[in-house]
């Protein structure tokens, strides 16, 4: 059994007629009527039945071509990787962020990837991190930005940077003449803090853990959401400082820092041990490196 020979049934199966299959694989009649003999033979089943006006598939021929059209898929993409091997940064590249790192830092990489992989695209997937964990292994996308822990066999990570936590409250709180907040504090008042499932909230909760006991907890469905929900004096709320930037200010909402040490998350990239691009690991790397901002505390 050859590529070739599937690729002949699968013509075949497609014209329903073998002279114009033939004409199609750049082949004669009977080459092909031949090669396809040959494989039904090999396989000792009858895949086309044929008379002189139609051919058509047997139930078993069905579900050979369907095989061999996955086969030839697969082996297209050997191709392709061997392209991508002679120039990784060429071809979009699916990146997977969870949904508080995306927004802020999508805006910082992308104007430095325009200039340093011209030719490499994005293809951006928000999600969770359970989520981009299972995408990450199926191959859906290529790279995922997220928050550690991250220990998945077969995939691997590397640290990025590390990245503090801001109190942000409504513009007329009686917190908002302070200069820090303690993390213990966040129990007394209305707290809002992203739905169940995001890691960033599990990593809030776990740095205030008196939030979990005795805290009022109300959640949104976004950062952004959230931010709007605290400047219309629903609540407060805790964001990572990427997204107390000033590019974010608002003068319905104050934004105050916690008490050193402040609660901190560490952010990583991570890649399937299988992955054949690695140079868009490291282009990626190097764009969040090359980012100029105070939100974010490199790790070497």
């Amino acid at each position: 059994m050859s590529l070739t020979e599937l690729k002949f049934i699968v013509s075949v199966a497609q014209e329903r007629n073998f002279r114009r299959a033939a004409e199609k694989c750049f082949v004669t009649q009977p080459a092909l009527s031949l090669a396809i003999k040959k494989l039904e033979e090999e396989l000792n089943v009858m895949i086309f039945e044929r008379s002189r006006k139609d051919v058509s598939l047997t139930e078993i021929g069905e579900k050979i071509v369907e095989q061999a059209e996955k086969v030839l898929e697969e082996a297209g993409r050997i191709k392709q990787l061997a392209e991508l091997g002679k120039n990784q940064l060429k071809g979009t590249l699916k990146l997977g962020l969870i949904h508080s790192i995306g927004p802020y830092l999508l805006p910082e990489i992308i104007p430095i990837l325009r200039k340093t992989a011209p030719e490499m695209p994005l293809e951006v997937e928000e999600n969770l991190t359970a989520n981009l964990e299972a995408q990450l292994r199926n191959g859906v996308i290529d790279i995922a930005i997220i928050a550690l822990p991250f220990d998945v066999p077969g995939l691997q990570h590397k640290a990025l940077y590390d990245e503090e936590f801001d109190v942000v409250v409504p513009s007329h709180h009686h917190w908002a003449t302070r200069t820090h907040i303690n993390p213990e504090e966040l129990s007394d008042e209305k707290v809002l803090l992203l739905n169940s499932g995001h890691c960033f909230s599990n990593q809030v909760t776990q740095a205030c853990p008196e939030l979990s006991r005795k805290g009022e907890v109300l959640q949104g469905n976004s950062l952004e959401t959230i931010r709007n929900m605290v400047a219309s004096n629903l609540g407060i709320t805790v964001l990572p400082s990427s997204a107390t930037a000033s590019r974010y200010n608002n003068p319905l909402i104050k934004v105050i820092p916690f008490t050193r040490p402040a609660p901190t998350r560490r952010i990583a990239i991570a890649w399937r041990k299988s992955f054949v691009r690695l140079e868009t690991v490291e282009k990626i790397m190097d764009a969040i490196k090359a980012i100029d901002s105070d939100f974010m505390k490199m790790i070497a």
